[in-house]
């Protein structure tokens, strides 16, 4: 875990929420100069931070509404800390919680340099990537429209259709096969509701795109060349890395990207694994998904699976391959090579 350890004149603390911001400034010594509660508008922090600009730095928790306060202070250069948010709460848990003892405590933190950094996303590219994960958003509860619609199948005894009802040229005529009128109205909204989804998730879809040619259309490129690996998935991947320099090594990604378990020991013991929820959930879903799509273009692949299957099983054999689809993914922008799958396999 990496903390900010730079050394400043006046510390910020700010405990963030939608309509309001409870601020605390301490001296380098510790002496609090500030504590106060506002609302978040950019000319009342403007105004309550001025008498401590010179050699100020902010820090706030990585909830949803830092975007406008972290493009603020990088339009007046102040310098801005966005903390981790399940490392913040594991280092000040305390008896007590409210506002004012939390922006104490993130002010502390940073002033004995021991607030855990995440990585200011930056603000060009932000809307883009929030546009992706909305798209899997919308994906995700379409599926679960087709999958009422095969429950309601088997509920009621009868025969599931035998395509894939994803598709909308195989969905004629699966509300009118049953007799019930009520059964019909529920399977009609689940089928009007998958059409309207296809049009808006293809819409994201086609914006995401235009928007990656003129970020990093190389880089897509490159990702594609993995088998399985195809617009979305490496839209999702690119967005969510943003710049591999960022990670240092291979193993930095790969936690990052929750592709690796992290072991828990005392006084020598193994306790198990923890911080499952450590990382990114966006990227280890979509190495996740590569993984199941890479055994179904690559025979080679399947082959792999099965031999790795054999010994750890299926399910571990499966994050096996994710974990090396990463990997590779790291090294393949890191050095802008496309994908040799040879190697790979002979890896």
């Amino acid at each position: 875990m990496r903390y900010y350890t730079n050394t400043h004149q006046h510390y910020c603390g700010i405990d963030l929420h939608a309509k309001t911001m409870y601020i605390c400034i301490l001296s380098a010594n510790g002496e609090t100069l500030l504590h106060r509660n506002i609302r978040c508008e950019p000319e009342r922090f403007l105004r309550a931070v001025a008498p401590y600009r010179e050699d100020l730095v902010v820090a706030v928790e990585c909830m949803f509404t830092w975007y406008w306060l972290a493009d603020l202070c990088a339009r007046e250069n102040i310098a801005f800390v966005l903390g981790h948010a399940l490392y913040m709460k594991a280092i000040h848990g305390a008896k007590a919680k409210n506002d004012k003892i939390d922006s104490r405590k993130i002010a502390s933190l940073l002033r004995g340099g021991l607030i855990p950094k995440s990585y200011v996303y930056p603000a060009e590219m932000r809307a883009t990537r929030d546009l992706i994960r909305r798209r899997t958003h919308f994906v995700r509860h379409r599926g679960q429209l087709l999958a009422h619609i095969q429950n309601t199948h088997h509920q009621n005894n009868c025969i599931a259709p035998g395509k894939r009802i994803a598709a909308k040229s195989n969905r004629e005529g699966i509300a009118e096969a049953f007799d019930d009128v009520a059964i019909q109205t529920n399977l009609a909204a689940d089928l009007e509701l998958i059409e309207h989804y296809d049009v808006v998730i293809r819409n994201l879809e086609l914006t995401a795109l235009r928007q990656a040619r003129a970020h990093d259309h190389d880089a897509l490129e490159r990702l594609k060349t993995v088998p399985g690996i195809g617009s979305i998935l490496g839209l999702t991947i690119l967005y969510e890395i943003h710049n591999i320099e960022r990670f240092a090594r291979v193993q930095h990604f790969a936690s990052y990207a929750r592709l690796v378990k992290c072991q828990s020991s005392s006084g020598g013991k193994i306790k198990g694994t923890s911080g499952a929820k450590m990382g990114n959930a966006h990227l280890k879903w979509a190495f996740s998904e590569a993984a199941v799509l890479f055994i179904a273009k690559s025979p080679e692949g399947k082959k792999l699976v099965e031999r790795l299957a054999k010994k750890h099983g299926k399910g571990k054999a499966l994050s096996i391959l994710a974990h090396r689809i990463g990997r590779a993914t790291y090294f393949m922008l890191k050095r802008k090579r496309v994908f040799d799958h040879e190697r790979f396999l002979r890896a």
